[in-house]
């Protein structure tokens, strides 16, 4: 019987921590239309003319940081080992292949092995449980350009998103609950952000983003796949999980890029405030990341933390992404199989 095809996709990692690999990860990255909108032409400019001569150096210097010389970084280390703790669990009938959007291993190559393979069918999944244009739309973009070359093109399917998965809930949930969140003043819920402008595109009414300081509260057939409201129902699930009152949690956004108005509250700023009103324990989860990676083991768990203690806080407590977690395994492999 012919195998089944899965293909994980997540966004990708320099292939070592050189400023030179690191340029080149971010030029990739950066030029892509649904990363940065703008015309060609001008991100062209602005991309290989502006950020990564300067941001490059930079941003190699914090992933020497994290880069271990036996994994590599901690986000293709972790994507692996996904990949393949799901490939012993779903047994022969499947061929699982991991794939970056950006670098190595690339989408290209890992289609290639399935195609080799003559596998049934492929099912893409996005590994971004909040689907947003700049992620999981390149992703399924870029799977479609290349399948669309093929002779023959085998049954495919895809997840634009799953951030209401319970497993996975309830899996950040459990790695919260190790470091007892009662014990800390505040927990916040930091996502990776995205400019507004592509949140007000992905609104087809034009109605609803951002119109009130409340659109993103519930899930609607208006925002069902805003990012944003996304974001929010995956928090607010974490946050009942763990039996959090309102209060006790704030959902914000980090890694903002530029000087466009950026989905808030901003994480920096969000700190901020709660140091300044005597907030001394922080606790913090990144639902956007299915592995731990540059933004949450060193911009959180570093940089942020630093931050806070600077502004008189006493500790701010990352916790861990779903990795390898056995409960994450499991829900990937629903997630194969609940088509």
């Amino acid at each position: 019987m012919n195998k089944k095809g899965i293909l994980l996709v997540n966004l990708g990692t320099p292939n070592s921590p050189s400023t030179a690999d690191v340029r080149k990860y971010l030029n990739e990255f950066l030029m892509d239309a649904r990363v940065i909108n703008v015309h060609p032409i001008w991100r062209t400019l602005l991309v290989k003319g502006l950020i990564t001569p300067f941001r490059a150096p930079k941003s190699a210097a914090l992933y020497q940081k994290i880069w271990s010389d036996q994994t590599g970084s901690p986000l293709k280390h972790y994507s692996l080992l996904q990949a393949d703790l799901l490939q012993k669990r779903l047994g022969n009938n499947y061929q699982v292949e991991l794939a970056m959007r950006y670098e190595q291993p690339s989408i290209e190559l890992a289609l290639m092995k399935l195609q080799e393979a003559q596998v049934s069918s492929i099912r893409v999944i996005p590994l971004f449980p909040q689907y947003a244009s700049a992620s999981t739309g390149s992703v399924l973009e870029k799977v479609m350009n290349l399948i669309s070359k093929w002779q023959a093109v085998p049954s495919m399917s895809w997840l634009s998103s799953f951030h209401n998965n319970e497993l996975m809930i309830k899996t950040f949930a459990e790695n919260a609950r190790k470091y007892q969140p009662d014990t800390y003043d505040h927990i916040l819920f930091s996502f990776h952000g995205l400019p507004e402008s592509q949140l007000k595109s992905a609104d087809h009414s034009g109605q609803h983003c951002l119109k009130t300081a409340t659109c993103c509260n519930t899930i609607s057939t208006n925002n069902q796949l805003c990012y944003a409201a996304q974001c929010h129902d995956t928090a607010r699930l974490i946050a009942k999980e763990l039996n959090l009152v309102p209060d006790k949690y704030t959902i914000c956004f980090q890694s903002r890029l530029g000087s466009d108005p950026w989905v808030r509250p901003y994480t920096v700023e969000v700190i901020k405030a709660l140091a300044t009103a005597g907030n001394k324990r922080l606790l913090v989860l990144c639902p956007a990341f299915v592995a731990d990676c540059l933004e949450t083991v060193y911009e959180i768990a570093v940089e942020y933390h630093e931050l806070f203690k600077s502004l008189g806080g006493e500790h701010m407590q990352l916790v861990e992404s779903l990795n390898d977690h056995p409960k994450w395994i499991t829900a990937l492999e629903e997630l194969v199989k609940n088509t």
